[in-house]
């Protein structure tokens, strides 16, 4: 082959790499995107970068109160990435994750608000958490069944039920309203507190966390032990496999969305019932696709999401701070965190692929 016409540059993917170097590499772009942002932030602002990155600290970690409000942050967004997950991992794009939990949500508010005063607390929650979990369930449903049953655009589908379900908590938003013409619903049911969640231990978010905790080693199992776990990667690896092995590939798809949208709806049953007590259309926060970004950094592993969703709510919380605490604009926090969900993103490259550059006299090496 003429050398002159090999590539100057040659990309190929890795087979494997061990994962004690792939989160090595991980480690080194976390360093390296700290680096970035003190000198980013040294040159923009002027301010010392150690006290930025202490300040962050003590946005997260300097009181009791914050550090609790940091677990409710990353249960919240663990539990929205771990519904996404067998969704994408049977490469199904689930965009409507923001959708699915805006729905529980509202059904969520819709019970407290509608059966707060005539239910018993306990009985009450209960039917909130079967509603919220239904709704998140049958929103998930829909498209999954216009894939199964017509091969349409999950993309486009999912996105467009997330228009939807802001329109609908809109429209009950302006129904529900207090003080009428106010925009907004209010703390719902502030002075019974009918539908709220318990507080355990004298701590308002704990129940939330555990409840997370016990949903991420149940999707660890579901994924990685039962049957449907297996017809979920098989799906995902290619559809005509699973077919050919006897997988009622349309059956997978529905199940597993069922099962995407209903963690989905927990989430915003949380949200209302134990976290903020009221319904917004901006209630979900972006987390149906941050949550896309968690699962995926995390390659799809419900353990390893655990520190994904660690690392992206303590950059969410540092931001703020550090905006209040140095009077910056709020977008100087959201460059931080986007330099360094950069870095992260970027390393996954390396992490994947081989970098080949042509030897002068011909030859190939690699990085």
């Amino acid at each position: 082959m003429d050398k002159n016409k090999e590539p100057l540059i040659h990309i190929t993917k890795r087979s494997d790499m061990p994962q004690k170097q792939a989160w090595l590499i991980r480690l080194f772009a976390i360093v390296a995107a700290l680096i970035v942002c003190a000198i980013v932030t040294t040159l923009t602002t002027g301010l010392d970068p150690i006290s930025v990155f202490s300040e962050m600290l003590d946005g997260n970690f300097g009181s009791e109160r914050k550090v609790w409000i940091l677990g409710k942050e990353l249960a919240i967004l663990l539990c929205v990435s771990l519904g996404l997950t067998p969704a994408f991992k049977m490469k199904f794009w689930n965009l409507g994750g923001e959708g699915q939990v805006l729905i529980g949500a509202l059904v969520t508010a819709a019970i407290m608000l509608y059966l707060g005063e005539t239910l018993p607390n306990p009985l009450l929650i209960l039917v909130m958490f079967i509603g919220a979990v239904g709704a998140g369930a049958i929103w998930a449903a829909i498209p999954a069944f216009f894939k199964a049953k017509w091969n349409t655009n999950e993309t486009l589908f999912t996105l467009m039920m997330n228009y939807v379900a802001i329109q609908l908590v809109a429209f009950f938003v302006i129904i529900w309203e207090v003080p009428k013409g106010s925009g907004k619903v209010g703390v719902i049911n502030q002075t019974s507190m009918a539908g709220w969640l318990p507080d355990i231990g004298g701590q308002k978010y704990l129940l939330i966390i555990l409840m997370v905790a016990v949903v991420t080693v149940l999707m660890h199992i579901y994924l990685k032990y039962s049957k449907h776990g297996y017809e979920i990667s098989v799906v995902g690896e290619s559809m005509n496999t699973a077919r050919y092995v006897g997988i009622k590939t349309g059956k997978v798809i529905v199940r597993t969305l069922l099962v995407s949208g209903a963690i989905c709806g927990l989430a915003g049953w949380m949200m209302v019932a134990g976290s903020d007590h009221t319904i917004t259309t901006t209630l979900a926060g972006g987390r149906g696709f941050l949550g896309i970004m968690v699962a995926w950094l995390a390659q799809f592993s419900p353990v390893g999401m655990i520190a994904t969703s660690f690392l992206l709510a303590f950059m969410a919380r540092g931001a703020s701070e550090i905006s209040t605490a140095f009077q910056l604009n709020h977008s100087f926090g959201d460059i931080l965190t986007g330099i360094l969900l950069f870095f992260i993103i970027g390393c996954e490259f390396f992490i994947n692929y081989k970098v080949h550059f042509r030897k002068k006299e011909g030859g190939i090496e690699h990085v």
